[in-house]
């Protein structure tokens, strides 16, 4: 990532919320485009390390009890699931609000998916040993997977993500949308995501909001900042950062009061608001992720604001490391319950609320994280790090249904990557890449054959399977 394009820390503090501009074009209106020319991709990672094997569960009497056999106290018992319409998978009960969309044909789950440079068997990974590119680098590390994930690349140290490569590639006005913090997801070479506040929160320069400029003192401030902004340039790189800053501030007058909004208040959406009533209280929205997903609701509603007709945008939760208390007693409770159900009420309300103003068919929303975690729980009533996951992709778009191979619930087994005793823990070799996953998405946005490949680095690696046609 070029430096030469991003301000000091201390603007970035000025600037707040406003990174990543310098890539902005002019800014257009704020009216929305047509919902048919308009598409969008919506990603939530999930941080720590989800635990697929508690999300989507088999149901199917063989299955459900080697599943159970392994898994002991962490077991969900089969009539607490929700079945997958007529499928042999039921829900975590946690994500109640989605057995709907899965009826509607609006869902789907992609199985064992993981970062992966080439397709890898069991004896591949075994010869191979971490020696060559063959093995991802840094297997089981939070930070290191998260990066794997979020840049859809076998190199620990990519600098970029794929949301934001992606941007680049296809050529949109504005970078990566980010409700969820500055993702490494949404960098590219030469912008940072555009990361935004919570509804409620004032977005633009610090400290120089509508209200903060009743006092003399900041009115004066904003009048020597863009002073500043306007002067002639002394060199390319300071002409690149009064650039970004005008199109910071210019951006802040026109999405600061939209970015503000709280529901119920003058100018909210009162579509979006019933959709997210489930969520509100007191006129705030209750759950982090839901904050994050009533946000890019709004944003979506007025997707021309920035510009074009392809958007991305980035939301996080995080809190699943459950090395330990993963579940309650009765197995229904417990951490892993509490983060599935902001999760499933958020993403619910969210399609809800996509439906009510006409985006359903536009915006297709999905799930990464770090990694899978172990089929065999710990000592501690939890689980490790692992490796391949199941994920769930939402949207008008998308053709419900379960994509992938579901591993071999067997510790040692085709799937695991462990042999010796001590090492059969159930971490999955992915059948499905990072590449591929991502590459579907871009796909649906519109992405030509030379720029996947541009924006994916092992997507080659994978011949003909480049689509796994989840939408």
């Amino acid at each position: 990532m070029s430096h030469a394009h991003l301000p000091s820390p201390g603007r970035r503090r000025l600037l707040a919320g406003a990174l990543g501009l310098g890539t902005l074009a002019a800014l257009a209106p704020l009216r929305p485009a047509r919902a048919a020319d308009f598409k969008a991709l919506v990603c939530i990672f999930l941080y720590g390390g989800n635990d697929g094997m508690n999300t989507v569960v088999p149901l199917d009497a063989t299955r459900h009890a080697d599943y159970a056999r392994v898994r002991g106290a962490l077991a969900l018992p089969q009539a607490s699931l929700g079945r997958l319409g007529s499928s042999d998978f039921g829900l975590h009960p946690s994500l109640a609000a989605l057995n709907p969309l899965f009826e509607a044909g609006r869902m789907a789950v992609q199985f064992n998916v993981g970062p992966l440079h080439a397709p890898l068997t069991k004896a591949q990974y075994r010869a191979d040993a971490g020696r060559t590119a063959l093995t991802p680098p840094s297997l089981f590390s939070h930070s290191d997977q998260q990066v794997l994930w979020e840049s859809a690349s076998t190199d620990a140290q990519s600098r970029t993500g794929w949301g934001g490569r992606a941007a680049a590639t296809l050529g949109l006005p504005s970078p990566v949308i980010s409700v969820g913090g500055n993702g490494h997801f949404g960098l590219s070479e030469l912008a940072a995501p555009l990361v935004l506040p919570g509804p409620g929160d004032g977005f633009g320069l610090a400290g120089l909001s509508a209200a903060d400029l009743a006092w003399t003192p900041n009115a004066l401030r904003l009048d020597a900042v863009k002073a500043l902004a306007a002067e002639a340039p002394d060199t390319d790189l300071a002409g690149a950062f009064q650039a970004q800053q005008r199109d910071a501030m210019a951006l802040a007058e026109q999405l600061g009061p939209l970015v503000k909004r709280k529901p119920g208040e003058a100018g909210s959406n009162a579509a979006i608001d019933a959709a997210f009533a489930p969520l509100i209280a007191n006129g705030n929205v209750t759950t982090g992720l839901g904050r994050q997903l009533y946000q890019a609701a709004k944003l979506l509603d007025v997707r021309a604001t920035l510009g074009g007709t392809r958007q991305i945008y980035f939301a996080q939760l995080g809190g699943f490391d459950t090395h330990g208390n993963q579940v309650a007693a009765d197995a229904l409770g417990g951490t892993h319950a509490a983060l599935l159900k902001q999760l499933g009420d958020a993403l619910g309300c969210f399609q809800a609320a996509l439906t009510a103003v006409g985006l359903a068919e536009s915006v297709t929303t999905f799930t990464q994280s770090d990694f899978g975690r172990t089929f065999k729980p710990n000592n501690s009533s939890g689980t490790d790090h692992a490796w391949g996951n199941h994920h769930l992709v939402l949207g008008g778009a998308v053709k419900g249904g379960f994509y992938g191979s579901y591993p071999t619930l067997a510790l040692g087994g085709p799937d695991d990557v462990g042999v010796d005793s001590w090492e059969q823990q159930g971490r999955w070799i992915p059948t499905t890449s990072v590449d591929q996953y991502a590459a579907t998405l871009l796909a649906w946005m519109g992405a030509s054959a030379g720029q996947l490949d541009a924006v994916l680095p092992n997507l080659a690696n994978f011949g003909s399977a480049r689509n796994l046609g989840f939408v």
